[in-house]
């Protein structure tokens, strides 16, 4: 039993983790134009508040989910203003060389791209709504026993959606001509500020 709760929370990861929005979108810029350390390190960010939010699913922890859905417009207007700040600077950075390569990220810009993207992630607190639902349609039961397994399997579902499309683009990266990054560079930015744009909108209802 335990088994099968495991592997229902690790394809729960997996199906939150798979939608492009703004996080993929942001990963797959990143690892083109980055390198795959990178794209992985922004994938794992968002892997990590996957499971803080699996975790309060999972435990049942209904004043926490009750208090993030009480301050969701907040974190949504963050959230947007968010989005549109990294999509223009997104727009305004130089894209990378010829065959993908551009400047090495340091150990400093891997950790900000991991904390950057847990907290872009953490800023979107319908995300429980969806893991609420998906708990209740999966059947994944919450408990001392199931929980931390659970939690387990979300983040290990989450991490392994990032860890394949990063290795895939990372294969892709230096065949790419500068000409075709600068385009990814291009609509990777607009989309997020897209993205963060409609978040904006969506706080006054529109």
């Amino acid at each position: 039993m335990l088994l099968v709760t495991f592997l229902r929370a690790m394809l729960m990861g997996f199906s939150i983790a798979a939608p492009v929005g703004p996080i993929g979108t942001l990963c797959i810029r990143r690892t083109l134009t980055q390198g795959r350390a990178a794209g992985l390190a922004t994938g794992l960010g968002a892997a990590t508040a996957d499971g803080v939010y699996g975790a309060i699913a999972a435990f049942g922890l209904t004043a926490l989910t009750q208090a993030l859905q009480g301050i969701s417009l907040w974190t949504r207007l963050v959230g947007g203003l968010f989005l549109i700040v990294l999509g223009v600077r997104t727009l305004r950075a130089p894209a990378a060389g010829e065959g993908g390569t551009g400047e090495p990220v340091t150990r400093r810009g891997l950790v900000g791209a991991y904390l950057s993207t847990v907290g872009l992630t953490l800023t979107n607190p319908a995300t429980i709504v969806s893991f609420l639902g998906i708990f209740a349609g999966l059947g994944v039961g919450a408990g001392e026993d199931a929980a931390p397994l659970t939690v387990l399997g979300v983040f290990l579902g989450s991490a392994v959606w990032w860890l394949g499309l990063t290795t895939v683009l990372g294969a892709l990266r230096h065949r790419l001509p500068a000409r075709a990054l600068k385009a990814i560079n291009l609509l990777s930015g607009l989309l997020i500020v897209g993205f963060g744009i409609w978040s904006l909108l969506s706080v006054f209802g529109l």
